[in-house]
């Protein structure tokens, strides 16, 4: 005889199994990360494997302008590009915006000061390397191995301590 969960554990259990399922990285974890190499606002091209490497720890996150979670989610990686870029962490930003809207790239990045590295993949090639589905924002640390270490999917508020978090395990 099969054991019945009452209805509110039922919900409950749904629930969590949803939320479980949106946090699931589209890349397995202690993976090798996909190569890639995108030219900058500033026009430079920065390639992936030239930054990574034995003192270097690299957070990817992808954005859109049209993302209001990701507009909100970009000052709190500045802050965290500001505190450990001197201890080996490389922020770079790719956007997923298309090339109708990657016009509104370079004046949102101007508007809020962003310094690190800002990139545009209008045709979605990088993106889909780590997120097939092109969740936005979503981001990815990388080790120093080149190996991803952590991904997260989406942004509300706090989400950020999260990341930090991950981010000093890594830098120690």
């Amino acid at each position: 005889m099969r054991a019945m969960m009452p209805p509110s554990w039922t919900r409950r259990v749904s629930i969590a199994l949803a939320a479980l399922s949106l946090s699931l990285p589209a890349q397995a974890l202690d993976q090798t990360a996909p190569d890639f190499s995108l030219r900058s606002l500033d026009g430079k091209v920065l390639r992936l494997s030239e930054l990574t490497g034995a003192d270097s720890v690299v957070l990817i996150n992808f954005w859109a302008t049209w993302c209001g979670p990701c507009q909100v989610e970009m000052p709190h990686l500045q802050r965290l590009y500001d505190t450990y870029k001197d201890r080996g962490l490389t922020v770079l930003s790719v956007s997923v915006d298309d090339a109708r809207s990657a016009t509104q790239v370079k004046p949102l990045v101007r508007r809020g000061g962003y310094s690190f590295p800002v990139m545009v993949d209008t045709d979605g090639k990088v993106a889909t390397l780590y997120n097939p589905n092109l969740t936005v924002p979503y981001t990815v640390i990388i080790n120093q191995a080149g190996e991803i270490a952590y991904v997260h999917t989406g942004y509300q508020p706090g989400d950020e301590a999260e990341i930090e978090a991950a981010l000093i395990k890594l830098l120690e």
